[in-house]
């Protein structure tokens, strides 16, 4: 053994580890005999429907590009659950490498920039399989934090208020308390990883729905870093949900939790305390909150669908989008029939660059000056200049096109 494995050996015998039992992290699921599980699957069976449902519904296209508008929602609300308020018209912009001169805008432009990019890795394909494994959740913090300012990794510990370095991928090697709940000691973190993993990576599609909420909870009540638990919990999640409805990236939880932080955080709490008797719970940690923790999480996500298929409805965002372009054709923002050109991809889905003379019923030379236009304000995409062109949904203008989505920027990173 050489010195550097020496010093590795040393610093993982270290770690405290008070042998606490895995058992103590039950239960993990609710069985087939559980008088919890007929309801729940409701919820569940409702959840796949109004998913599948609301997928099919949008052309390929538009599927792209709503994804890409959703990063964008999921990072702006899982950073609201953490007190970072980073507009996405920032993010954007951070995406585009244009930060902010105000060093605290920039480092969470930087933190907005890290999480769109990890979230670009899972909606891939990068956890494929895996969400629910030891090595995906070490994977998810790694990736999130090697690309956060060096400031963003020291938190203070809770308990003795020393200054703790976040290292990405690792886990920590020092107690944790999160409000009442004292976390696993850090030496039992690994122990308590490896049972999550047995329980969680191998469900079938029901269990998978019907354990998403136990898993995120059960996963931040082991706080298995000593920063960006809650973070890698909702990416963890948000994986899992991707990959068992196949909801194409289109609709996410965030929003739903940030908007009813304190309940979710009420919810996360509550899971956190053993069980009252023998006849409401069973396990050591209660089942009666986990239901109620299970239940409120698969409503969200329902609302979440119907919310995001209500705002793609194709003649309300027609309508909504024809307004917007009526009005800056006024203002000489765009040249005029620039909304045959936004109509015309919303019916097809696409619009080959060839077609764009006939569709607007003018020149190739106005068609050019139209396209060039809307290029430039960001609402048409191409994949290279002899693509075709594809509707873009850029987050200065989501208050006008998708009402609700988020606020609107009251400030800007500049």
């Amino acid at each position: 053994m050489g010195i550097k494995d020496a010093d590795i050996e040393a610093d993982i015998s270290a770690v405290k580890d008070r042998h606490e039992t895995v058992s103590s992290m039950e239960p993990l699921l609710f069985g087939e005999g559980s008088r919890h599980r007929p309801p729940l699957t409701d919820l569940a069976f409702e959840l796949v429907q109004k998913s599948a449902g609301f997928r099919r519904s949008l052309p390929s296209s538009l599927l792209t590009s709503l994804a890409d508008l959703v990063r964008s929602m999921n990072c702006y609300y899982s950073n609201l659950i953490e007190g970072h308020d980073t507009h996405p018209v920032d993010i954007e912009r951070a995406l585009k490498n244009d930060y902010s001169q105000d060093t605290k805008k920039r480092d969470l432009q930087l933190e907005a920039k890290a999480h769109i990019a990890v979230q670009v890795w899972i909606d891939s394909g990068g956890l494929h399989g895996r969400a629910a494994t030891a090595d995906a959740i070490r994977e998810l913090h790694r990736r999130f934090c090697e690309n956060l300012p060096e400031e963003m990794l020291w938190v203070e510990d809770a308990r003795t208020k020393d200054r703790v370095r976040a290292v990405p991928g690792e886990w920590r090697r020092g107690e944790s308390k999160v409000g009442r709940h004292l976390a696993v000691s850090p030496g039992a973190v690994p122990r308590f990883l490896k049972r999550f993993e047995e329980v969680y990576g191998r469900l079938g599609k029901t269990d998978t729905i019907l354990s998403a909420a136990a898993g995120h909870h059960r996963l931040l009540w082991i706080h298995p870093f000593p920063d960006g638990n809650g973070r890698v919990a909702r990416l963890m999640s948000h994986a899992i949900m991707l990959e068992t409805l196949d909801t194409g990236g289109v609709w996410s939880i965030a929003r739903g939790l940030a908007r009813n932080v304190g309940e979710y955080k009420t919810h996360l709490a509550n899971c956190d305390l053993t069980r009252r008797n023998d006849l409401v719970d069973r396990g050591n940690l209660s089942e009666e909150a986990l239901v109620e923790f299970t239940e409120f999480f698969l409503k969200t996500c329902i609302d979440q669908v119907a919310f995001m298929e209500s705002l793609v409805q194709p003649d309300r965002l027609r309508t909504r989008i024809l307004l917007w372009v009526e009005e800056e054709i006024r203002l000489g923002a765009l040249p005029r029939k620039s909304g045959s050109i936004l109509e015309a991809i919303l019916y097809r889905g696409e619009l080959p660059r060839g077609e764009a003379g006939s569709v607007v019923g003018a020149g190739d030379r106005h068609a050019r000056r139209i396209i060039s236009a809307l290029l430039e304000l960001g609402v048409l995409v191409s994949e290279n200049p002899r693509a075709p062109l594809r509707l873009a949904f850029p987050a200065a203008l989501a208050f006008r096109w998708m009402p609700g989505l988020f606020p609107e920027q009251s400030s800007t990173a500049k």
